[in-house]
């Protein structure tokens, strides 16, 4: 029995593929940018599909060249000779510019590229990787104690409209 392809979320003419929700909870986004990825075609298939692990993947900079690492894309099941290597080393495309300060960012201050998520625009396969700041435990805890007195405080604002 075939496998029941996942429709794509579009957002804003994006078709987005994946999304790092643990990343939200690990660390604190400074900045992000939008990176092309150079893929091969049973990749860009997989992705299609929706194949992907995003979770545990991260991105550095060597050479003045910007690598994705740990990204699990799933071999496509139709492609030729096995496919490609589900976990290789993806190179990602950015300005000279970007690149430069992203690299100065994270030897300066100790942060870290995430990847947020992985999606298609105009029919490119693109990436958003984010400057990131990673956190404590106790740090995780008051961002969700805020969140949540900051659902509480909704609630109580629409239960008075409402009355």
């Amino acid at each position: 029995m075939a496998k029941k392809r996942r429709a794509p979320k579009t957002v804003d003419g994006r078709k987005i593929v994946a999304t790092n929700r643990k990343a939200r909870h690990d660390y604190d986004v400074l900045d992000r940018w939008e990176c092309g990825m150079v893929l091969v075609g049973s990749e860009v298939k997989s992705l299609r599909d929706g194949q992907v692990q995003i979770k545990d993947a991260y991105a550095e900079v060597r050479n003045g060249e910007l690598w994705l690492e740990n990204l699990h894309i799933s071999p496509y099941q139709f492609a030729r000779a096995g496919g490609h290597d589900p976990e290789r080393r993806r190179k990602l495309l950015a300005h000279r510019r970007e690149i430069e300060r992203m690299a100065a960012q994270v030897a300066e201050q100790g942060l870290t590229l995430v990847p947020m998520q992985i999606y298609f625009s105009k029919g490119r396969a693109k990436i958003e990787i984010a400057l990131a700041r990673g956190r404590r435990s106790y740090d995780k805890r008051q961002a969700i104690r805020k969140r949540e007195q900051q659902r509480e405080i909704e609630r109580a604002h629409s239960a008075r409209r409402r009355s």
